[in-house]
């Protein structure tokens, strides 16, 4: 594995999703040294990322999560220094992070969304909470790991739920409820992998159900008609291109009682703990943790 040089293993920094970072990135770094690669920890948290190039570091595996690692930043900077990087590129990194605007390109491409409305501080809250139905998810934009997420229930709690959000982020959405379960579909390399079926024993999939709970329950294969698991991997694909992704992401999308899908989210630095959806799915297509690290790792690139 010396061709790929020396490899920093991008994890932890100053987003709210450091822990998870550092999680992940602990568990990528032991792959690759295990499978003969050169890779070392590397977090911008504790040095710039010039050193990068001071250190002779030949490519990046990005498993930063949020802000800064995850929105284009840290893929501009790169493509700066001219060093290639794992996931994608600067434009779909950026819109991937953003809710909001990742759901106005899939809804202009005519794929399927659950209703949203973006809230401000001068929303009329209780219309909103008439026109979505309750309940409603209430989201900042720009975070992942369901921070700062709350799910409305009663009539009246809506604009304390969005005071919540703004903590996090200037822009936070309102989310119609799809009540008919949840799941994920990794993209790897233009190929989509199983869908997984989602569980969580908490109210909803929060961050301590995607992390640390062990009554989470996962399902891959997902139980899905074999007609339904087909256009969802399809809709994930063309969800994926419609973003401009690269490399690897994970397409996060709702069912409703009628078995009809809506896509959610779009997330371009998946988890890789001991909890995390990527893994299991390429698992399913026979594909181990280490071999999962090294075929994202093979696909880095600039720009």
């Amino acid at each position: 594995m010396k061709q790929y040089g020396k490899v920093a293993v991008l994890m932890g920094g100053n987003s709210s999703e450091r822990e998870v970072s550092l999680m992940s990135g602990e568990g990528v770094l032991k792959a690759l040294l295990s499978r003969g690669v050169d890779a070392h920890k590397f977090d911008p948290a504790e040095k710039p990322l010039s050193a990068l190039k001071e250190e002779g570091f030949a490519r990046v595996f990005n498993i930063l999560h949020g802000p800064f690692g995850e929105d284009g930043t840290l893929q501009g900077a790169l493509e700066a220094l001219g060093i290639p990087y794992t996931g994608c590129g600067v434009m779909a990194s950026a819109i991937s992070m953003d809710k909001w605007r990742t759901k106005l390109l899939w809804k202009g491409a005519g794929l399927p969304i659950p209703a949203f409305e973006l809230l401000a501080d001068d929303s009329d809250f209780d219309a909103v909470e008439v026109r979505l139905g309750l309940p409603i998810f209430v989201k900042p934009s720009n975070e992942g790991s369901s921070i700062g997420v709350t799910k409305v229930k009663r009539a009246g709690e809506l604009k304390a739920a969005y005071q919540e959000a703004r903590k996090y982020d200037s822009i936070v959405i309102a989310e119609q409820f799809i009540g008919g379960g949840e799941y994920t579909c990794a993209v790897i390399e233009d190929k989509a992998y199983p869908t997984i079926k989602i569980e969580p024993a908490t109210e909803y999939y929060d961050y301590d159900a995607k992390y640390f709970r062990d009554d989470t329950v996962y399902r891959c294969p997902s139980g899905l008609a074999p007609e339904v698991e087909a256009r969802a991997r399809e809709l994930a694909l063309q969800a994926f291109k419609v973003l401009g992704c690269s490399g690897w992401s994970r397409i996060d999308f709702l069912m409703d009682e009628a078995g009809e899908i809506y896509l959610l989210e779009a997330n371009t630095s998946p988890g890789m703990t001991s909890h995390s959806l990527v893994p299991m799915a390429a698992r399913a297509e026979g594909l181990s943790y280490e071999e999962l690290c090294v075929k994202v790792l093979a696909a880095a690139h600039v720009g």
